[in-house]
């Protein structure tokens, strides 16, 4: 039996302004690891500020965890469940990371008698639990990112969204991360992965989804993607020149499951 899907977008148009990113997009997205690759400006960070329930939909609709998301009302419902990682994310330079990534906890409106234990479990998670003390304003760029997927992953989100989570990580924080992720959707969290590096998407993604100019122009595992690569295509691997080809080629799918 097909799983239910954790997120649905249904002609999905989205911008800001009168300025169109996203235009009459379809998908949906299941429980597993979903690796969205696209170039800069092709509306990644758009479609998962829309999923996040950050920025309404300008038009379309937008279901979660089987519902429609069409009020305040809807999404103070579905927030608690998400995780979201944004590119730049803020904070108090003199919180502590245990305050940090605890605050996010409360604000996933994990219960109380709980949060401690999450926080601490997200720590060790991301290899933080023996900085937990350290200020916020202290922490390396590397540690940075490793605090804020700690404080998306608080909690266990059944939906996780995380933009260039890796960005800062040296190899070893990134094999470990992979691992991570895929614990997670062990664990049966739908787990959507914005990133540059195409190697991230083929070890740890099982899908992929390719976006540019705010369509979704391929769909499919990383081999399928892999197996569309031509020899003129740039690249150092059958993944990332099957990325380039179908960008070239720039064919589209009408709706993408992930």
């Amino acid at each position: 039996m097909t799983p239910r899907p954790v997120a649905r977008l249904t002609a999905l148009a989205q911008g800001y302004g009168s300025h169109r990113i996203i235009e009459g997009l379809h998908l949906f997205v299941q429980p597993g690891v979903t690796g969205l690759l696209g170039p800069n400006g092709a509306g990644k960070t758009t479609l998962f500020r829309t999923l996040a329930t950050i920025a309404p939909p300008q038009s379309g609709t937008l279901e979660l965890f089987g519902k429609p998301v069409t009020s305040e009302r809807d999404v103070r419902r579905v927030r608690p469940r998400i995780g979201y990682l944004p590119q730049d994310f803020g904070y108090y330079p003199a919180f502590s990371v245990t305050d940090f990534v605890r605050y996010s906890a409360w604000l996933r409106e994990v219960p109380s008698k709980e949060a401690e234990s999450a926080t601490k479990e997200a720590l060790a998670a991301v290899g933080l639990a023996g900085r937990a003390r350290d200020r916020m304003k202290s922490l390396s760029g590397g540690m940075l990112r490793r605090a804020g997927i700690a404080a998306a992953i608080v909690g266990s989100p059944a939906l996780l969204l995380l933009d260039e989570p890796t960005v800062g990580l040296d190899p070893a924080q990134r094999l470990d991360f992979r691992e991570l992720i895929r614990s997670l959707a062990r664990d049966g969290a739908a787990v959507v992965l914005s990133t540059h590096l195409v190697e991230d998407v083929g070890a740890a993604c099982d899908t992929v989804l390719v976006l540019d100019d705010g369509r979704l122009v391929h769909s499919g595992t990383p081999q399928e993607l892999a197996a569309l690569s031509t020899p003129a295509a740039p690249g150092d691997s059958p993944l990332e020149r099957g990325y380039m080809t179908v960008l070239s080629g720039h064919g589209t799918t009408e709706e993408a499951a992930c």
